[in-house]
């Protein structure tokens, strides 16, 4: 997947926003924590081109797996239960969800190891076929890409609703 992670992020973090009295207060922050988290993942290129030269599918390193990030959402979940201030735990639930559905949008049609460390054993639902060159014409032209565009056309349509409300209730704030 190329650019719908953070749309997901986005469409997911207003959702939790919307549901959850505790982050609605905090909804910057959650924007940003989440939207952190839907593409964390992917730091991975950073070492996986500058350090590694591209010697292996960046979907090997530990940030992609599955493991990693349960065992961080369960860690800030107990974190939740014990915690005196909730807010902290919290943001960290919301970014580790985002780091798991950007792995499961990464299953799609990217490769994803669901039980490294214990498997080296890759997992896609579809696959694409290598026909065009650059490499990246093959996910442009595959019909995957039309999800990714309608995460995107959601994700605008969703930010330029809230952002009508928004200048609608500044204007009336002005009014009185």
């Amino acid at each position: 997947m190329f650019i719908g992670h953070l749309p997901a992020g986005y469409l997911i973090n207003c959702t939790l926003v919307k549901r959850l009295p505790l982050i609605a207060r905090h909804a910057r922050r959650v924007m940003v924590i989440g939207l952190v988290g839907a593409v964390a993942p992917d730091f991975d290129l950073f070492w996986c081109y500058l350090i590694d030269s591209g010697q292996r599918h960046h979907h090997l390193y530990p940030s992609h797996w599955p493991l990693l990030w349960f065992t961080l959402l369960a860690a800030t979940l107990l974190w939740a239960g014990v915690a005196k201030n909730k807010l902290p735990p919290w943001l960290g639930v919301i970014f580790c969800l985002n780091g798991i559905v950007h792995l499961l949008l990464d299953t799609l049609v990217g490769d994803i190891w669901w039980l490294m460390p214990f498997v080296n054993k890759p997992f896609a639902l579809f696959h694409i076929t290598a026909v065009h060159q650059p490499w990246w014409l093959n996910f442009l032209l595959h019909w995957s890409f039309l999800l990714e565009l309608i995460l995107v056309t959601a994700a605008i349509a969703v930010w330029c609703k809230r952002n009508v409300k928004m200048m609608i209730v500044k204007r009336v704030k002005k009014l009185f």
